[in-house]
């Protein structure tokens, strides 16, 4: 693992690459308390000729610090960060299988450590890195989704912290995620509004292609970056390869808010083509239906399929380049 300390009075430490272990804090450190605390989530690739590859680290660092700074932790160098997980990486290289779909998953995290139960800035903080090989997300392929479009509960709000990667973001979810499982549904849909505007999927960015009402062309959308919208590393991929690819077809790639209602009624119409969850885990993971107000909406898919054509390009067009058979600016080689 990687750890660097840091304390309002001296700033960064040295950086340190030692053996996985328990960290040992205090019982009133704040994290605990207060819940200071962010993360990243990325992965470490190994192409054709056995180098290593990050994708778009400079996109999760640069998250990294809003995260922190949203929450009084302080900010480290992103340019720096990354190249240290590069050689923390390459340390751990043998960890990583040379096998397309397999990966290394890389989790920054920052906490704060000054032990005090008074509710305050963080005098001390601890970054460290830990990894974990990881296989395909779907091994025999793709399996689409069920979700239960959820209103009860509340992922986000205007002026929260919806749109930073902190640990208290997630728990609050389980529970709602929990439920829509012992209905036999895979994940949320998270609702927010008397609108009912769609947000996200359980912990992933959320697209729809549906054919415009009046014109018939294809759009591409997903929800804005509003505050309440986690700014996916995926999510932007997907957004830059369908303006580079989708709009010289004809496709419209539109962010802007949609409701339920506009899925339920181009579902009932015919003009929902697809919908799909965007994020680092799955890259693509396609959704077949969304229960709604005790119906069902279909997403576009036959019975015997599991993902729509534009979930399956993006799915391969990213890999691509996180595997280094297309060279990008992208792939950062360690």
């Amino acid at each position: 693992m990687l750890t660097i300390e840091w304390n309002k009075t001296t700033g960064w430490q040295k950086p340190h690459i030692v053996p996985y272990q328990n960290l040992s804090m205090d019982p009133a450190s704040c994290v605990f308390h207060y819940a200071f605390e962010c993360f990243e989530g990325m992965k470490a690739y190994k192409d054709k000729a056995g180098r290593i590859r990050l994708f778009r680290p400079d996109k999760n660092m640069e998250r990294f610090n809003k995260s922190s700074a949203r929450i009084a932790l302080p900010n480290f160098s992103s340019t720096a960060l990354t190249d240290l997980i590069a050689e923390f990486t390459k340390l751990e290289s043998r960890f990583i299988p040379a096998e397309r779909g397999y990966s290394l998953y890389l989790r920054p995290t920052m906490i704060g450590t000054q032990k005090t139960l008074g509710v305050g800035p963080p005098g001390s903080a601890l970054l460290f890195v830990i990894a974990s090989p990881v296989g395909p997300y779907y091994p025999t392929g793709f399996k689409a989704i069920s979700l239960e479009a959820t209103d009860y509960a509340v992922r986000a709000w205007p002026g929260g912290v919806g749109d930073k990667k902190l640990g208290a973001n997630y728990a609050p979810c389980i529970v709602p995620q929990r439920e829509a499982m012992s209905r036999g549904f895979q994940q949320n849909l998270w609702l927010f509004g008397a609108e009912e505007y769609c947000t996200e999927v359980g912990t992933m960015n959320l697209f729809a292609a549906i054919r415009d009402k009046q014109t018939g062309q294809k759009e591409l959308i997903t929800a804005p970056l509003d505050g309440t919208i986690l700014n996916g590393v995926t999510r932007d991929s997907v957004l830059s390869l369908a303006r580079e690819r989708l709009e010289p077809e004809g496709w419209k790639v539109v962010e802007r808010k949609y409701t339920m209602k506009e899925l339920d009624d181009a579902a009932n119409e015919g003009r929902l083509i697809e919908v799909f969850g965007s994020g680092t885990a799955a890259i693509v993971s396609p959704v077949r239906s969304i229960s709604w107000r005790g119906k069902t909406v279909h997403c576009g898919l036959k019975d015997h399929e599991e993902s729509g054509e534009v979930a399956t390009k993006m799915k391969n067009w990213i890999e691509a380049r996180q595997y280094g058979d297309e060279e990008h600016e992208w792939s950062y080689v360690c």
